[in-house]
């Protein structure tokens, strides 16, 4: 894929009212998630959950991509239909998380190096063979008065950086997440610092690696207070330090960024992405979402592992992606959320009943 494609299907994923669902999680996470609603996790169940998602009528119109799992993507709906065709047959591009996961960083008991690089480019090749058009990579920071070190900050970056560039050569665009954690008490300044040391980082380390900036998207942290801060931030405060952070540290070259949600509920997700997105003349990229458990709890709830809640399960995803798809354009509002979703469609049952 040449530079001029990457660089359309960067834009594609970004396009005015939509966003990327984030559905890579692992089998022993989602195995985690299932078990909290005593739903029975197998390959058939988890495939029946991938289906309910991907098939979800009109979702298309708020969904421009969904990143998926070394499982799903080799998986075939209820109907034979291998997912990530079914996710193109709708303008959904498919996506593939590439990493296999933090692991301890040699010499620290408390920080991680994201492993994956070992026979990356021979996957990469593979994944592109099965329909996968772009990529993702996650490196998460912990933060306290002395984390992250200067030593997790480089080698993170480096290997974001190095999978960008294989991306890009097997004609992926890369997904490049260096997620700060909100785990701890820390304030939303020093969140805002911690982030610009990553940021500065990781672009030092994608120019150094001769990544194309214009083919690749970045999914950064919002900048916002730990979980156990005393003193939580107003959206707007949210918004401003995190528009400032960026325009800072993260070149106007990229087509987009899209915003994890890294553990906020899903309105506070929904309402943080508005409040950046209203401060317009701010930003110089296309600000929009990538989430899974801010657009997949409400759909997960509602379906609860039962055959005949899958369509109330289609109908909460459809809801949170159409709420998440105003605020890329800063026109979500708190009466939309009482807002009872459109009714009348029949949403695809899977083939699938009840153990």
């Amino acid at each position: 894929m040449t530079s001029q494609n990457l660089e359309s299907v960067a834009e594609s994923l970004v396009a005015d009212g939509k966003g990327i669902l984030a559905a890579d999680e692992t089998v022993p996470t989602l195995t985690k998630r299932f078990d909290t609603l005593g739903i029975k996790s197998s390959e058939e169940t988890r495939r029946t959950y991938r289906e309910m998602l991907f098939t979800c009528p009109g979702v298309a119109e708020y969904i421009s991509g969904a990143i998926m799992y070394d499982e799903t993507i080799r998986q075939k709906s209820s109907r034979g239909v291998p997912f990530a065709e079914a996710l193109a047959s709708q303008g959904i591009l498919p996506g593939i998380k590439v990493d296999t996961g933090a692991k301890p960083l040699a010499g620290s008991s408390s920080e991680t190096i994201t492993e994956g690089l070992d026979g990356l480019r021979d996957r990469l090749r593979a994944y592109h063979g099965m329909g996968a058009r772009f990529a993702k990579w996650r490196a998460v920071f912990h933060v306290s008065d002395t984390f992250p070190s200067a030593a997790c900050v480089s080698a993170n970056a480096h290997a974001l950086a190095r999978y960008a560039s294989l991306c890009q050569e097997q004609g992926l665009v890369p997904i490049v997440e260096p997620e700060v954690l909100m785990d701890g008490s820390h304030s939303i300044a020093r969140c805002e610092h911690v982030t610009s040391v990553v940021l500065h980082a990781v672009f030092d380390a994608l120019f150094e690696q001769g990544v194309a900036l214009e083919g690749i998207l970045l999914k950064p942290n919002m900048v916002v207070a730990g979980k156990e801060c005393g003193h939580q931030p107003s959206a707007e405060k949210v918004a401003d330090a995190t528009l400032d952070c960026l325009r800072r540290h993260v070149p106007a070259a990229l087509p987009g960024i899209v915003f994890l949600s890294g553990g906020q509920s899903a309105r506070s997700a929904t309402v943080h992405l508005n409040a950046i997105n209203r401060l317009n003349s701010r930003k110089p990229w296309k600000i929009s979402f990538s989430y899974g458990r801010a657009l997949q709890d409400p759909a997960l709830e509602a379906w609860h592992g039962r055959y005949e809640r899958l369509p109330a399960g289609q109908q909460a995803f459809r809801n949170r992606a159409r709420l998440n798809g105003a605020a890329t354009l800063g026109k979500y509002t708190d009466e939309m959320e009482a807002a009872s979703p459109s009714e009348g469609e029949t949403p695809h049952r899977p083939d699938w009943h009840d153990d």
